[in-house]
């Protein structure tokens, strides 16, 4: 499978090494992508500066208009994208085309409702015979940059406001997930005019850094870990540029002695398990009350063991893979060191 990049409306191999796209649940490759080169990111910022001027005076219904066929085209193809994005990322299939492509397609329409509504707010008058009031520009070329834990989803976030304010976007997916939006950029390259949107692939330091780091650049929007976001302020502070940021987080759940035990146990598997608890708003870590503690551990860890561990298309799997060896890893250290901690063989 060979996926294009998508620089001034037009659908273009990539320049620079060749990264391999790897199926997590088997670790085989799927697709074999291209990254940017330098130019070619230098190529999609200017491209993305010519078109500023056209698309920050394309009045807001037409704007709106562009994104809600987005939105048809998302749910026409969803499972194509659901499949696509499953064997990617590792996602169980029913979640991503039940859960997620239905949410992704209303990202982009509620961004086109919201086109429509950005009005000037009366400030008030300050000096006799004038009105101050506030006005809202869109403010030029966004750089945008996803994780790998909800590619499209991410993609959706991230491009639907920009597009909606008036501002043009280049945005480069997680080298380890670029799929879903490579997919996508074929349908942006039919509806928006060239240079609107640009899609670019590659890691953070050959692609993503010089993205940053462009003068063409106004805004940076990251989600992803709390390092990478440190490295983002510091370059956008050299050009003066807006930024974004989405970082690593922990969702504390706190446990009282007169909680509701089945409500708590039921809400804890759903929400700290989903998508392999690759999730920023994941519920990782409880705090249990005295009184409660030893039934909480005792229902949560009989609840767990229950959640259904396969590979993606497997019949009534809950949980797929983790996205790379190396996560795994991670996670499995933690295991261990748990189990040292408590002496548990």
């Amino acid at each position: 499978m060979q996926k294009k990049l998508l620089i001034n409306g037009r659908l273009v191999a990539g320049q620079g090494d060749v990264e391999e796209v790897l199926n997590p649940a088997t670790g085989k490759a799927i697709a074999r992508i291209a990254e940017a080169s330098t130019g070619q990111v230098d190529a999609a910022v200017k491209a993305a500066e010519a078109a500023f001027d056209g698309w920050s005076r394309t009045p807001p219904k037409d704007r709106a208009a562009l994104l809600l066929k987005l939105a048809d085209r998302i749910e026409a193809d969803g499972p194509a994208f659901a499949s696509l994005e499953s064997q990617n990322c590792g996602k169980p299939l029913p979640a991503a085309l039940n859960d997620e492509i239905p949410a992704i397609a209303d990202v982009f329409r509620f961004f086109a409702g919201a086109a429509r509504t950005m009005t000037g707010a009366i400030a008030g008058e300050y000096l006799a015979g004038y009105t101050s009031m506030i006005r809202r520009d869109p403010v030029g070329v966004v750089a945008s940059i996803a994780p790998w834990n909800y590619p499209l989803m991410m993609a959706a976030w991230k491009l639907g406001p920009a597009l909606a304010a008036g501002n043009t976007a280049v945005l480069k997916p997680s080298e380890q997930t670029p799929l879903t939006a490579l997919m996508l950029a074929e349908i942006l390259a039919e509806l928006f005019p060239p240079g609107v949107v640009n899609i670019i692939a590659g890691r953070g330091e050959t692609v993503g850094a010089p993205l940053v780091g462009h003068p063409g650049v106004r805004m940076v929007s990251l989600t992803g870990d709390v390092a990478t976001g440190e490295k983002i302020l510091k370059a956008a502070a050299k050009g003066i540029k807006r930024t974004h940021l989405e970082l690593g987080g922990k969702a504390p759940v706190i446990v009282f002695d007169d909680a509701n035990l089945e409500e708590v146990v039921s809400g804890v598997r759903t929400f700290g398990y989903y998508n392999a608890g690759q999730d920023c708003t994941a519920a990782c870590r409880l705090y249990a009350a005295p009184k409660i503690y030893d039934r909480l551990v005792a229902d949560l860890s009989i609840a767990a063991a229950s959640i259904k561990v396969g590979k993606q298309q497997d019949h009534g799997v809950e949980m797929g893979p983790l996205i790379s060896k190396q996560q795994r890893e991670r996670v499995a250290g933690f295991v261990d060191r748990a189990r040292t901690a408590k002496h548990i063989e």
